[in-house]
């Protein structure tokens, strides 16, 4: 049995201004640095054989505070963890976005949690089966989590996805499953965070209301 433990970022500008980021490279600030910091430092309460981590800046630099504070291999790059693509929403705040596209509008260009869960899922699956029986940290995004939990456990109702935030799950039988949120780190975890994915991201708060 392989233990996931997905892990969202530290904080970004963007996420202060509650700007969507998506796939546009935005850098963690001050605080999202010091989010990553007592992320790990939680992790160390535990035994870990490997971070990995989405290619954009702060996934990676996440990854690579807690790599360094847990004494790992500087983290791998998994293409698929990318953060979900909201397409021309990118770059706009709750108030664009309901200028430009009210109501239940359809963002060109915007992936879907299925879509993101379909590239993601595969790739958490293969890092599994090529690492049995170890402990792994995967540092993604808000919209990846959201994804995975979607299509792992369709009637969970997940708490607050905040930067910094920790997720766990197992891969077992060919598949993945979630791990109960009352894990202490997970519970822990949230003290991290800031605001919610759904305070942050227009269009993750009314995809969540829908799924």
């Amino acid at each position: 049995m392989t233990s996931l433990y997905l892990v969202r970022h530290g904080e970004t500008d963007w996420n202060a201004q509650r700007r969507i980021q998506g796939t546009t490279d935005i850098p963690l600030n001050q605080m999202g640095r010091a989010q990553a910091a007592t992320t790990a430092e939680l992790l160390a309460r535990r035994e870990w054989d490997a971070v990995f981590a989405s290619p954009l800046s702060r996934a990676y630099d996440t990854a690579s505070i807690i790599a360094d504070r847990l004494s790992l291999a500087a983290p791998e790059r998994i293409d698929a963890l990318v953060e979900r693509n909201y397409g021309d929403a990118e770059g706009l705040n709750w108030e664009q976005i309901e200028a430009r596209y009210p109501g239940d509008t359809v963002v060109p260009g915007r992936e879907t949690h299925a879509q993101v869960a379909d590239r993601v899922i595969p790739a958490l699956i293969e890092l599994a089966r090529e690492h049995p029986a170890q402990s792994l940290i995967v540092v993604s995004h808000g919209g990846v989590i959201r994804s995975v939990l979607n299509a792992v456990e369709p009637h969970f109702h997940a708490g607050a996805i905040t930067n910094g935030s920790v997720h766990s799950f197992e891969y077992v039988d060919g598949s993945l499953e979630l791990v109960a949120f009352d894990d202490p780190i997970d519970e822990l975890s949230l003290e991290c965070g800031t605001d919610d994915l759904d305070e942050q991201n227009a269009i993750e708060s009314r995809d969540s209301v829908r799924s």
